[in-house]
């Protein structure tokens, strides 16, 4: 903002030609910043996610005429405003009535507040209301053309709608899970149509978050993975193709942080002081401050659920036998007293988390800022690495992308990958070995793809 106006005022107060080589001066030092190349990294790295490796330039969307929604809950809601908002009419499905009716009841008050708020006009929620149609029963997706399945994270539950799905739909409706974690192969492979089957995981809140990761299961046919690319911009979001594993791209990269934080618990740091090294880097929000406003419970249910597959997060999971789930209920990692909603350091949580290393044998230790941050980065960089290298992304480009507009990675950075290319992948290596050997965690080890590069082999975007 400052060159910019430097060089309009140099439209009046200066000789013409000297106000062209200041403005030059000024673009010169701007287009070298690493804040610049980064903002340019990002916009190139949106328009590469549309493209789609192995699949043909003819290959045609299905048409979307109608849509359904499994599940009213809070996704399930977003994910129905998703389509209201985007023209297409979508029946909203529940087993019960009482949840059906609590669902329309939610929407009805969200659109109700952007009325209020003067984002949205009466006339505008009337139209919207007007193209969600409320159904008890999974038989009310006969005609739809896609299905949204945005049910409890079970994978007992998803299989048993999508059985029922596979029987009550027409041929050609596209079946599309929300899930964050599970896998889309497995629940393919309980209808007789797997190739009909995609991964559709909408950021909450659906019908705010931009970002959209499109699963491609093993059989997913390339129309389908047409159709929701071409859906997903529909609707307002920007889609992102992955592959199958456990938690995709961004919640499985998320994890490696969740653990790196909990690390640093048990290792010496306090929440408070995590929560600042993540914000100074540019986040809106550190992990510890984002677990209480979500609610410490929610990870610490489908920690249990996953098994052997979970992050470790002994803190988390001790504060949440407790009953300390976060703003919810007052504490967690915090206090908020009489439903303050910004967090206040709680002796008793810090007492727990000295105990918990403590029973550990760890020796507690400071760490400085710049610790913290590499100590939460180097990790999710490293997964990022593995994530490519098993194909599960096609581009670093891509991961870039789901980290900025799905868990608010700063974009003046673009997104950890071209972050750890700043910082040099040599140094990137250096830290993971010695993180490995401090801890003994073999997860934390550098992929071979980052080791190869940082040998000299190129660079992330050249490795896609």
């Amino acid at each position: 903002m400052p060159a910019l106006i430097d060089a309009v005022r140099g439209v009046y107060e200066r000789p013409f030609p000297e106000g062209l080589a200041a403005e030059r001066a000024h673009f010169k030092a701007l287009v070298a910043d690493p804040s610049s190349k980064a903002l340019r990294h990002v916009f190139f790295a949106e328009r590469e996610a549309a493209r789609i490796p192995g699949i043909d330039k003819e290959v045609k969307a299905r048409p979307i005429a109608a849509a359904a929604v499994i599940g009213a809950g809070t996704m399930g809601g977003g994910i129905a405003m998703c389509f209201a908002q985007a023209g297409i009419p979508v029946t909203l499905i529940e087993v019960k009535a009482e949840a059906l009716h609590v669902g329309m009841e939610r929407i009805g008050a969200n659109y109700a507040t952007s009325v209020k708020r003067g984002s949205l006009t009466q006339e505008a929620m009337d139209a919207r209301m007007a193209l969600i149609t409320p159904k008890v029963g999974l038989e009310a997706a006969a005609d739809a053309d896609i299905v949204v399945e945005a049910a409890f994270e079970d994978m007992g539950v998803k299989a048993e709608i999508f059985g029922t799905l596979d029987r009550v739909t027409k041929p050609g409706t596209i079946l599309a899970t929300n899930t964050s974690y599970l896998d889309v192969d497995a629940i393919a492979a309980t209808t007789s149509r797997p190739q009909d089957v995609v991964g559709l995981h909408f950021f909450s809140p659906a019908n705010v978050m931009r970002l959209l990761e499109v699963v491609r299961g093993e059989t997913t046919a390339p129309d389908v993975l047409v159709t929701a690319l071409d859906l997903g911009r529909r609707l307002g979001k920007l889609p992102v193709v992955v592959g199958v594993c456990y938690g995709f791209v961004g919640n499985r990269i998320l994890a490696r942080r969740t653990e790196a934080a909990e690390r640093l618990l048990l290792a010496g740091a306090l929440p408070h002081e995590v929560d600042a090294a993540v914000t100074d880097f540019g986040f809106r929000m550190g992990p510890f401050a984002m677990a209480d406003l979500a609610g410490i419970d929610i990870g610490w249910r489908a920690r249990k659920a996953a098994g052997d597959k979970a992050v470790k997060a002994p803190v988390a999971d001790a504060l949440a036998e407790q009953g300390r789930f976060g703003q919810k209920t007052g504490r967690g990692f915090y206090l908020y007293p009489e439903g303050a909603r910004a967090g206040e350091r709680d002796p008793e949580t810090e007492a727990l988390i000295v105990a918990l290393s403590a029973a550990r044998g760890i020796a507690r230790r400071s760490f400085t800022l710049e610790e913290i941050q590499a100590r939460l980065f180097y990790p999710m960089v490293n997964e990022g690495a593995k994530i490519l290298e098993e194909g599960i992304a096609a581009r670093s480009g891509d991961i870039d992308i789901i980290w900025l507009n799905g868990y608010n990675w700063p974009s003046i950075t673009g997104g950890p990958m071209h972050w750890a290319e700043t910082v040099g992948l040599g140094r990137i290596v250096a830290g993971l070995e010695e993180m490995a050997a401090e801890t003994g965690d073999a997860s934390l080890k550098p992929a071979a793809l980052l080791q190869r590069l940082a040998a000299g082999a190129g660079t992330f975007a050249e490795a896609a």
